[in-house]
Protein backbone atom coordinates (compact mmCIF):
# COMPACT_ATOMS: atom_id res chain seq x y z
CA UNK A 1 0.00 0.00 0.00
CA UNK A 2 1.30 3.44 -0.95
CA UNK A 3 0.59 6.32 1.45
CA UNK A 4 1.03 9.84 0.06
CA UNK A 5 2.88 12.43 2.14
CA UNK A 6 1.23 15.82 1.73
CA UNK A 7 2.02 19.34 2.94
CA UNK A 8 -0.53 20.04 5.70
CA UNK A 9 -2.61 23.19 5.98
CA UNK A 10 -1.32 25.69 8.55
CA UNK A 11 -3.92 28.44 8.13
CA UNK A 12 -6.49 29.82 5.71
CA UNK A 13 -4.23 32.63 4.49
CA UNK A 14 -1.24 30.35 3.75
CA UNK A 15 -1.16 28.82 0.26
CA UNK A 16 2.47 27.67 -0.01
CA UNK A 17 5.47 26.74 2.11
CA UNK A 18 9.16 25.94 1.79
CA UNK A 19 10.26 22.35 2.46
CA UNK A 20 13.11 23.39 4.74
CA UNK A 21 14.63 20.04 5.73
CA UNK A 22 14.17 16.29 5.36
CA UNK A 23 15.00 14.34 8.51
CA UNK A 24 15.16 11.08 6.52
CA UNK A 25 16.81 9.99 3.27
CA UNK A 26 15.18 8.47 0.22
CA UNK A 27 14.71 4.73 0.82
CA UNK A 28 14.83 4.91 4.61
CA UNK A 29 12.45 2.80 6.68
CA UNK A 30 10.39 5.06 8.94
CA UNK A 31 7.99 4.39 11.78
CA UNK A 32 4.56 5.91 12.39
CA UNK A 33 4.66 9.34 14.11
CA UNK A 34 8.40 9.64 13.37
CA UNK A 35 9.35 13.18 12.15
CA UNK A 36 9.85 13.27 8.38
CA UNK A 37 10.44 16.88 7.36
CA UNK A 38 9.98 20.54 8.32
CA UNK A 39 8.07 23.16 6.36
CA UNK A 40 8.43 26.91 6.75
CA UNK A 41 5.98 29.66 5.93
CA UNK A 42 6.30 33.37 6.49
CA UNK A 43 4.69 32.90 9.91
CA UNK A 44 5.31 29.41 11.29
CA UNK A 45 7.64 26.44 11.16
CA UNK A 46 5.92 23.04 11.29
CA UNK A 47 7.26 19.52 11.68
CA UNK A 48 5.42 16.81 9.72
CA UNK A 49 5.39 13.20 10.99
CA UNK A 50 4.81 9.86 9.25
CA UNK A 51 1.21 8.64 9.16
CA UNK A 52 2.27 4.95 8.96
CA UNK A 53 5.25 2.60 8.92
CA UNK A 54 6.84 2.40 5.47
CA UNK A 55 9.77 2.89 3.14
CA UNK A 56 10.19 6.56 2.26
CA UNK A 57 10.30 7.78 -1.33
CA UNK A 58 11.11 11.51 -1.67
CA UNK A 59 9.76 13.44 -4.65
CA UNK A 60 10.46 17.03 -3.59
CA UNK A 61 13.95 18.14 -2.54
CA UNK A 62 14.89 20.43 0.34
CA UNK A 63 14.59 24.14 -0.30
CA UNK A 64 11.74 23.90 -2.84
CA UNK A 65 8.54 25.90 -2.50
CA UNK A 66 5.46 23.68 -2.52
CA UNK A 67 1.72 24.35 -2.44
CA UNK A 68 -0.36 23.42 0.59
CA UNK A 69 -1.72 19.92 -0.02
CA UNK A 70 1.03 19.01 -2.51
CA UNK A 71 2.50 15.49 -2.43
CA UNK A 72 6.20 15.59 -1.48
CA UNK A 73 6.78 11.85 -1.11
CA UNK A 74 5.25 8.45 -0.42
CA UNK A 75 5.46 5.64 2.12
CA UNK A 76 5.43 2.04 0.88
CA UNK A 77 3.95 0.06 3.77
CA UNK A 78 4.36 -3.35 2.06
CA UNK A 79 8.05 -2.73 1.38
CA UNK A 80 8.55 -1.86 5.04
CA UNK A 81 7.05 -5.21 6.06
CA UNK A 82 9.34 -7.07 3.64
CA UNK A 83 12.49 -5.32 4.85
CA UNK A 84 11.61 -6.23 8.43
CA UNK A 85 11.57 -10.00 7.70
CA UNK A 86 15.30 -10.60 6.81
CA UNK A 87 16.31 -8.93 10.07
CA UNK A 88 15.12 -12.03 11.89
CA UNK A 89 17.37 -14.46 9.92
CA UNK A 90 20.59 -13.87 11.89
CA UNK A 91 18.73 -14.78 15.09
CA UNK A 92 17.78 -18.23 13.66
CA UNK A 93 21.29 -19.15 12.46
CA UNK A 94 22.98 -18.81 15.83
CA UNK A 95 24.59 -22.25 15.39
CA UNK A 96 26.78 -20.85 12.63
CA UNK A 97 28.23 -18.10 14.80
CA UNK A 98 31.30 -20.09 16.07
CA UNK A 99 32.34 -20.87 12.45
CA UNK A 100 32.07 -17.21 11.47
CA UNK A 101 34.10 -16.15 14.47
CA UNK A 102 36.87 -18.66 13.65
CA UNK A 103 37.11 -17.32 10.10
CA UNK A 104 37.36 -13.76 11.40
CA UNK A 105 40.19 -14.72 13.75
CA UNK A 106 42.18 -16.47 11.02
CA UNK A 107 41.61 -13.77 8.38
CA UNK A 108 44.54 -11.49 9.35
CA UNK A 109 47.09 -14.33 8.86
CA UNK A 110 46.20 -15.18 5.21
CA UNK A 111 46.86 -11.86 3.44
CA UNK A 112 50.07 -11.20 5.44
CA UNK A 113 52.49 -12.58 2.78
CA UNK A 114 50.89 -10.36 0.14
CA UNK A 115 51.65 -7.31 2.27
CA UNK A 116 55.29 -8.29 2.67
CA UNK A 117 55.66 -8.97 -1.06
CA UNK A 118 54.26 -5.57 -2.02
CA UNK A 119 55.76 -2.76 0.09
CA UNK A 120 54.14 -0.12 -2.12
CA UNK A 121 50.71 -1.30 -0.97
CA UNK A 122 51.68 -0.65 2.65
CA UNK A 123 52.86 2.81 1.77
CA UNK A 124 49.55 3.56 0.12
CA UNK A 125 47.45 2.19 3.01
CA UNK A 126 49.41 2.83 6.20
CA UNK A 127 46.28 2.92 8.36
CA UNK A 128 44.93 -0.53 7.48
CA UNK A 129 45.17 -3.08 10.29
CA UNK A 130 43.79 -5.99 8.19
CA UNK A 131 44.31 -5.13 4.48
CA UNK A 132 42.59 -7.12 1.78
CA UNK A 133 43.63 -7.65 -1.85
CA UNK A 134 40.62 -5.87 -3.38
CA UNK A 135 41.02 -2.33 -1.94
CA UNK A 136 44.69 -2.11 -3.05
CA UNK A 137 43.83 -0.37 -6.32
CA UNK A 138 41.36 2.14 -4.80
CA UNK A 139 43.83 4.99 -4.12
CA UNK A 140 44.90 5.03 -7.80
CA UNK A 141 41.34 4.78 -9.16
CA UNK A 142 39.32 7.14 -7.00
CA UNK A 143 41.48 10.29 -7.42
CA UNK A 144 41.45 9.87 -11.20
CA UNK A 145 37.68 9.61 -11.17
CA UNK A 146 37.46 12.73 -9.06
CA UNK A 147 39.86 14.67 -11.29
CA UNK A 148 37.64 14.07 -14.34
CA UNK A 149 34.91 16.07 -12.59
CA UNK A 150 37.12 19.14 -12.04
CA UNK A 151 37.24 22.27 -14.14
CA UNK A 152 40.17 22.40 -16.65
CA UNK A 153 42.02 25.01 -14.57
CA UNK A 154 41.72 22.82 -11.47
CA UNK A 155 42.96 19.73 -13.35
CA UNK A 156 46.00 21.64 -14.62
CA UNK A 157 46.83 22.88 -11.12
CA UNK A 158 46.42 19.39 -9.61
CA UNK A 159 48.77 17.93 -12.24
CA UNK A 160 51.26 20.76 -11.83
CA UNK A 161 51.40 20.49 -8.03
CA UNK A 162 51.07 16.68 -8.01
CA UNK A 163 48.34 16.94 -5.34
CA UNK A 164 46.49 14.04 -3.72
CA UNK A 165 42.94 15.30 -4.25
CA UNK A 166 41.47 12.84 -1.76
CA UNK A 167 43.05 14.93 1.01
CA UNK A 168 41.33 18.19 -0.05
CA UNK A 169 37.98 19.35 1.33
CA UNK A 170 35.94 21.12 -1.35
CA UNK A 171 34.13 24.39 -0.65
CA UNK A 172 32.40 24.75 -4.01
CA UNK A 173 28.78 23.89 -4.84
CA UNK A 174 27.96 20.35 -3.75
CA UNK A 175 31.35 20.02 -2.06
CA UNK A 176 33.22 20.36 -5.38
CA UNK A 177 36.94 21.19 -5.18
CA UNK A 178 37.80 24.63 -6.55
CA UNK A 179 41.06 26.17 -7.67
CA UNK A 180 41.20 28.12 -4.41
CA UNK A 181 40.89 24.88 -2.41
CA UNK A 182 43.88 23.40 -4.22
CA UNK A 183 45.99 26.54 -3.77
CA UNK A 184 45.12 26.71 -0.09
CA UNK A 185 46.03 23.03 0.36
CA UNK A 186 49.37 23.54 -1.44
CA UNK A 187 50.15 26.61 0.65
CA UNK A 188 49.48 24.68 3.88
CA UNK A 189 52.45 22.44 3.07
CA UNK A 190 50.44 19.19 3.19
CA UNK A 191 51.01 18.23 -0.44
CA UNK A 192 51.69 14.53 -0.95
CA UNK A 193 53.04 13.15 -4.20
CA UNK A 194 51.46 10.04 -5.70
CA UNK A 195 53.26 6.82 -4.78
CA UNK A 196 55.79 5.74 -7.40
CA UNK A 197 55.24 8.84 -9.58
CA UNK A 198 58.21 11.11 -10.34
CA UNK A 199 58.01 14.63 -8.98
CA UNK A 200 58.01 17.05 -11.91
CA UNK A 201 60.58 19.83 -11.81
CA UNK A 202 58.87 23.16 -12.48
CA UNK A 203 60.40 25.57 -14.92
CA UNK A 204 61.63 28.93 -13.55
CA UNK A 205 58.69 30.75 -15.17
CA UNK A 206 56.17 28.33 -13.63
CA UNK A 207 57.80 28.70 -10.21
CA UNK A 208 57.47 32.49 -10.49
CA UNK A 209 53.76 32.14 -11.38
CA UNK A 210 53.13 29.82 -8.43
CA UNK A 211 54.92 32.21 -6.08
CA UNK A 212 52.89 35.14 -7.40
CA UNK A 213 49.64 33.23 -6.89
CA UNK A 214 50.25 32.44 -3.22
CA UNK A 215 49.20 35.88 -1.86
CA UNK A 216 46.09 35.72 -4.05
CA UNK A 217 45.22 32.30 -2.64
CA UNK A 218 45.62 33.58 0.91
CA UNK A 219 43.41 36.59 0.13
CA UNK A 220 40.82 34.32 -1.47
CA UNK A 221 40.71 32.14 1.64
CA UNK A 222 40.18 35.20 3.82
CA UNK A 223 37.38 36.57 1.60
CA UNK A 224 35.21 33.45 1.27
CA UNK A 225 31.48 34.12 1.47
CA UNK A 226 28.34 32.02 1.74
CA UNK A 227 25.20 33.06 -0.13
CA UNK A 228 21.91 31.48 0.84
CA UNK A 229 18.28 32.50 0.36
CA UNK A 230 16.35 34.05 3.25
CA UNK A 231 13.84 31.70 4.81
CA UNK A 232 10.16 32.70 4.60
CA UNK A 233 10.13 33.47 8.32
CA UNK A 234 13.23 35.66 8.07
CA UNK A 235 11.78 37.51 5.05
CA UNK A 236 8.54 38.09 6.95
CA UNK A 237 10.40 39.34 10.04
CA UNK A 238 12.38 41.77 7.88
CA UNK A 239 9.23 43.04 6.16
CA UNK A 240 7.32 43.48 9.42
CA UNK A 241 10.13 45.30 11.20
CA UNK A 242 10.71 47.62 8.26
CA UNK A 243 6.97 48.25 8.02
CA UNK A 244 6.86 49.07 11.71
CA UNK A 245 9.70 51.58 11.44
CA UNK A 246 8.21 53.26 8.36
CA UNK A 247 4.52 53.35 9.33
CA UNK A 248 4.52 54.20 13.04
CA UNK A 249 5.69 57.16 15.09
CA UNK A 250 7.68 54.91 17.41
CA UNK A 251 9.25 56.31 20.56
CA UNK A 252 10.85 54.57 23.56
CA UNK A 253 10.90 55.45 27.24
CA UNK A 254 13.09 53.76 29.87
CA UNK A 255 13.05 53.02 33.57
CA UNK A 256 14.72 50.63 36.02
CA UNK A 257 13.17 48.13 38.41
CA UNK A 258 14.44 46.81 41.73
CA UNK A 259 14.00 43.02 41.45
CA UNK A 260 14.72 42.29 45.14
CA UNK A 261 11.15 41.43 46.19
CA UNK A 262 10.48 39.25 43.14
CA UNK A 263 13.71 37.31 43.67
CA UNK A 264 12.96 36.90 47.39
CA UNK A 265 9.46 35.57 46.65
CA UNK A 266 10.75 33.19 43.99
CA UNK A 267 13.37 31.89 46.41
CA UNK A 268 10.85 31.52 49.23
CA UNK A 269 8.13 29.73 47.23
CA UNK A 270 10.24 28.03 44.55
CA UNK A 271 10.06 24.50 45.94
CA UNK A 272 6.38 24.59 46.94
CA UNK A 273 5.33 26.14 43.63
CA UNK A 274 7.19 23.47 41.65
CA UNK A 275 5.73 20.62 43.71
CA UNK A 276 2.18 21.93 43.41
CA UNK A 277 2.09 23.00 39.76
CA UNK A 278 4.95 21.04 38.16
CA UNK A 279 6.58 24.15 36.72
CA UNK A 280 9.11 26.71 37.94
CA UNK A 281 8.00 30.15 39.10
CA UNK A 282 9.63 32.42 36.54
CA UNK A 283 10.05 36.17 36.15
CA UNK A 284 7.90 36.49 33.02
CA UNK A 285 4.63 35.80 34.87
CA UNK A 286 5.30 38.78 37.18
CA UNK A 287 5.77 41.10 34.20
CA UNK A 288 2.69 39.75 32.41
CA UNK A 289 0.56 40.41 35.51
CA UNK A 290 2.10 43.85 36.00
CA UNK A 291 1.56 44.73 32.32
CA UNK A 292 -2.10 43.74 32.49
CA UNK A 293 -2.64 46.00 35.53
CA UNK A 294 -1.01 48.89 33.65
CA UNK A 295 -2.99 48.16 30.44
CA UNK A 296 -6.24 48.37 32.41
CA UNK A 297 -5.30 51.89 33.50
CA UNK A 298 -4.06 52.97 30.04
CA UNK A 299 -6.30 51.24 27.45
CA UNK A 300 -4.83 53.20 24.52
CA UNK A 301 -1.64 51.11 24.83
CA UNK A 302 -3.86 48.03 24.36
CA UNK A 303 -5.45 49.58 21.24
CA UNK A 304 -4.79 49.55 17.46
CA UNK A 305 -5.09 52.22 14.80
CA UNK A 306 -7.27 51.11 11.89
CA UNK A 307 -7.32 53.78 9.21
CA UNK A 308 -8.85 56.82 10.91
CA UNK A 309 -10.28 54.82 13.81
CA UNK A 310 -8.89 53.63 17.13
CA UNK A 311 -9.89 50.10 18.17
CA UNK A 312 -9.67 49.54 21.91
CA UNK A 313 -9.52 45.96 23.17
CA UNK A 314 -11.26 44.97 26.37
CA UNK A 315 -9.34 41.71 26.56
CA UNK A 316 -5.65 41.05 27.08
CA UNK A 317 -3.88 38.72 24.64
CA UNK A 318 -0.22 39.00 25.62
CA UNK A 319 2.44 38.00 23.10
CA UNK A 320 5.75 36.65 24.46
CA UNK A 321 8.64 37.06 22.01
CA UNK A 322 10.80 33.93 21.79
CA UNK A 323 13.99 33.57 19.77
CA UNK A 324 14.31 30.25 17.92
CA UNK A 325 16.86 28.77 15.52
CA UNK A 326 14.77 29.79 12.53
CA UNK A 327 13.84 33.28 13.73
CA UNK A 328 11.82 35.28 16.24
CA UNK A 329 8.28 34.09 16.95
CA UNK A 330 5.66 35.66 19.23
CA UNK A 331 3.16 33.10 20.55
CA UNK A 332 0.12 34.68 22.19
CA UNK A 333 -1.25 33.87 25.65
CA UNK A 334 -4.97 34.55 25.27
CA UNK A 335 -7.02 36.15 28.06
CA UNK A 336 -3.91 36.35 30.19
CA UNK A 337 -5.80 38.48 32.74
CA UNK A 338 -7.88 35.42 33.67
CA UNK A 339 -4.89 33.14 34.26
CA UNK A 340 -3.01 32.52 37.49
CA UNK A 341 0.77 32.68 37.85
CA UNK A 342 0.96 28.90 37.46
CA UNK A 343 -1.23 28.92 34.34
CA UNK A 344 0.89 31.64 32.77
CA UNK A 345 4.10 29.71 33.44
CA UNK A 346 2.56 26.50 32.07
CA UNK A 347 1.43 28.33 28.92
CA UNK A 348 4.96 29.64 28.35
CA UNK A 349 6.49 26.18 28.85
CA UNK A 350 3.97 24.64 26.43
CA UNK A 351 4.87 27.18 23.75
CA UNK A 352 8.59 26.54 24.26
CA UNK A 353 8.00 22.82 23.74
CA UNK A 354 6.02 23.53 20.56
CA UNK A 355 8.78 25.78 19.23
CA UNK A 356 11.49 23.21 19.94
CA UNK A 357 9.43 20.51 18.19
CA UNK A 358 8.35 22.80 15.31
CA UNK A 359 4.69 22.33 16.23
CA UNK A 360 3.53 25.96 16.39
CA UNK A 361 0.46 26.67 14.28
CA UNK A 362 -0.77 29.97 12.90
CA UNK A 363 -3.48 30.27 15.55
CA UNK A 364 -0.76 30.37 18.24
CA UNK A 365 0.64 33.60 16.78
CA UNK A 366 -2.47 35.60 15.96
CA UNK A 367 -4.52 38.12 17.91
CA UNK A 368 -1.97 39.62 20.31
CA UNK A 369 -2.76 43.06 21.76
CA UNK A 370 0.52 43.73 23.63
CA UNK A 371 3.98 42.13 23.48
CA UNK A 372 6.72 41.46 26.03
CA UNK A 373 10.28 40.71 24.91
CA UNK A 374 12.99 39.50 27.31
CA UNK A 375 16.39 40.30 25.86
CA UNK A 376 17.93 39.74 29.27
CA UNK A 377 18.13 35.99 28.68
CA UNK A 378 20.78 36.75 26.04
CA UNK A 379 22.64 39.23 28.26
CA UNK A 380 21.18 42.47 26.88
CA UNK A 381 21.55 45.35 29.35
CA UNK A 382 19.49 47.92 27.43
CA UNK A 383 17.74 47.97 24.04
CA UNK A 384 14.93 49.58 22.07
CA UNK A 385 12.31 46.98 21.07
CA UNK A 386 10.45 47.52 17.79
CA UNK A 387 6.65 47.52 17.75
CA UNK A 388 4.87 44.34 16.70
CA UNK A 389 2.32 45.87 14.31
CA UNK A 390 -0.51 46.69 14.55
CA UNK A 391 0.06 46.80 18.32
CA UNK A 392 0.75 50.14 19.97
CA UNK A 393 3.16 49.02 22.69
CA UNK A 394 5.92 46.54 23.46
CA UNK A 395 7.77 46.06 26.75
CA UNK A 396 11.47 45.18 26.70
CA UNK A 397 12.97 43.35 29.70
CA UNK A 398 16.72 43.15 30.21
CA UNK A 399 19.48 41.54 32.22
CA UNK A 400 19.25 41.60 36.03
CA UNK A 401 22.47 43.10 37.34
CA UNK A 402 23.56 44.04 40.84
CA UNK A 403 24.14 47.79 41.05
CA UNK A 404 24.61 50.39 43.78
CA UNK A 405 21.37 52.28 44.43
CA UNK A 406 20.35 54.91 46.98
CA UNK A 407 17.59 53.80 49.37
CA UNK A 408 16.69 56.08 52.31
CA UNK A 409 19.89 58.08 51.81
CA UNK A 410 22.06 54.96 51.93
CA UNK A 411 23.98 53.31 49.11
CA UNK A 412 23.09 49.61 48.90
CA UNK A 413 23.60 46.84 46.34
CA UNK A 414 20.36 45.59 44.77
CA UNK A 415 19.51 43.44 41.72
CA UNK A 416 18.30 45.94 39.13
CA UNK A 417 16.77 45.61 35.68
CA UNK A 418 16.42 48.25 32.97
CA UNK A 419 13.06 48.14 31.18
CA UNK A 420 12.00 49.86 27.96
CA UNK A 421 8.58 50.66 26.55
CA UNK A 422 8.34 51.37 22.83
CA UNK A 423 5.01 52.90 21.84
CA UNK A 424 3.23 54.41 18.86
CA UNK A 425 3.21 58.15 19.48
CA UNK A 426 0.26 58.56 17.12
CA UNK A 427 -2.06 57.02 19.70
CA UNK A 428 -0.05 57.14 22.95
CA UNK A 429 1.24 60.37 24.45
CA UNK A 430 4.48 60.59 26.40
CA UNK A 431 2.67 61.17 29.69
CA UNK A 432 0.68 57.91 29.35
CA UNK A 433 3.75 55.94 28.24
CA UNK A 434 5.93 57.13 31.12
CA UNK A 435 3.16 56.58 33.68
CA UNK A 436 2.41 53.14 32.20
CA UNK A 437 6.02 52.02 32.64
CA UNK A 438 6.12 53.52 36.12
CA UNK A 439 3.01 51.50 37.00
CA UNK A 440 4.75 48.28 35.86
CA UNK A 441 7.72 49.23 38.02
CA UNK A 442 5.46 49.66 41.08
CA UNK A 443 3.75 46.31 40.54
CA UNK A 444 6.98 44.36 40.10
CA UNK A 445 8.72 46.03 43.04
CA UNK A 446 5.65 45.34 45.21
CA UNK A 447 4.29 42.05 43.82
CA UNK A 448 1.77 41.77 46.66
CA UNK A 449 -0.30 44.24 44.64
CA UNK A 450 -0.84 41.71 41.90
CA UNK A 451 -1.94 39.00 44.35
CA UNK A 452 0.41 36.07 44.32
CA UNK A 453 -1.58 32.84 43.95
CA UNK A 454 0.61 30.19 45.53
Amino acid sequence: MIVEIKVPSVGESITEAVLAQWYKNDGDVVKKDEPLFVIETDKVTLEVVAEADGVLSISVAEGETVAIGAVVGTLDTKAAAKTAEPSEVPKISEAEKPEVELVEQEAPEEPQPAIEAEPSTVAEKPGLAVPEPMPVSEPTVKPSELIKQFAPSVRRLVAEKNVDVSQIVGTGPGGRITKGDVLLYVESGQTQASVGAPTPVAAPEEMQKATAMQPAAKMQAEELITRKPMTPIRRRIAERLLESKQNTAMLTTFNEIDMSRVMDIRKQYKQGFKEKYGVNLGIMSFFIKASIEALKEFPQINAFIDGKDIIEHHYYHIGVAVGSERGLVVPVIRHADKLSFAELELAIVDYLKKINKNRLVLADLEGGTFTISNGGVYGSLLSTPILNMPQSGILGMHKIEKRPVVIEDEIVIHPMMYVALSYDHRIVDGREAVTFLKRIKECVENPERIMMEI
